[in-house]
This record gives structure tokens, C-alpha cells and sequence, in this order.
């Protein structure tokens, strides 16, 4: 009987770790997709990602910034002419609180102008998602920084 029941309650706790990773493999997929419409130029993707009532500080801006203003950056570079020739991910930390999920990651990107000319940069990403109530993530807030010169 004992037997049983420490089966039954490792099938519980199984099912239970893999449930509680759920919303966070979500939310990474949905990080991953940003990066994808930015490669892309996908600007209406790209836009779908943010909440109306989104707030945050991103790297290319001296102030905070509403969503009205959140393409600026990509727009900045593909008027000039360059594009989004590669990128890599390096995944830091992902918590889910209930309906928030903050994501904390490195990005490795290289935008280069129409003779392939461009330089690699890193930066450190944050991220807040909020599940609304069509079960859709949206990123609420976030900041951005150019890493240390150490790279991190």
C-alpha cells in the first residue's frame, strides 16, 4: 500500500512541475517571437507583443516610453538601410506569479547595413508579461541595457 501511494504522490509531483513550467516555456516562446518580427520587420507583430498600458525604458531612449513609441528603435535602424543579420538569445531567468511572468535575458545581436558592415552588441533585457484574460501574454513593462564591458 505504501508502495502505491509513493507512486501516486511522485505522478503528482511530476504533473505538477510540469504544469508549473507551462507558462514560463509560454512566455519564452513569446520572447523568442519578438526577436523573430524584429528580424522581419514585422512591425504589427512586433506590436501585437505589448499591452496598451505599457510602460518602460528601453536602451535607445534618454525617457520611458509608452507603446506608441516602442518601434522607434527598429524603425531607426531599417531607415537607414540596415537589417537584423543574426541574434542569440542566452536565456537568464524566467518567474511566474500568477498572471506575471518577468523574463531576465542577454541578447547578442548584429544589424548590418546594406555591404554587410555592422558590429555585434550585447544587451541585458527585462521583461514583465501580464496573461490577460483571452489567455494571451503581453509584455507590460520592460528595460534594456548595453552590458558591462566584461559582458555582463
Amino acid at each position: 500500500m505504501n508502495r502505491i501511494a509513493g507512486l501516486a504522490l511522485a505522478v503528482v509531483l511530476l504533473a505538477s512541475a510540469l504544469f508549473a513550467a507551462e507558462p514560463a516555456d509560454q512566455v519564452w516562446s513569446m520572447e523568442q517571437s519578438y526577436w523573430k518580427y524584429v528580424q522581419a520587420n514585422d512591425l504589427n507583430g512586433y506590436r501585437s507583443l505589448w499591452r496598451e498600458e505599457f510602460l518602460g525604458w528601453p536602451s535607445f531612449s534618454p525617457e520611458p516610453v509608452r507603446k506608441a513609441h516602442i518601434t522607434d528603435w527598429i524603425v531607426a535602424n531599417t531607415s537607414t538601410g540596415k537589417t537584423l543579420k543574426s541574434y542569440n538569445l542566452e536565456p537568464l531567468t524566467i518567474q511566474v506569479t500568477g498572471n506575471l511572468a518577468t523574463t531576465t535575458y542577454r541578447i547578442r545581436d548584429q544589424w548590418v547595413d546594406k555591404n554587410g558592415a555592422g558590429q555585434a552588441e550585447t544587451t541585458r533585457i527585462i521583461h514583465t508579461w501580464l496573461l490577460g484574460p483571452d489567455g494571451k501574454w503581453q509584455i507590460l513593462s520592460g528595460m534594456s541595457a548595453p552590458t558591462n564591458a566584461d559582458g555582463h
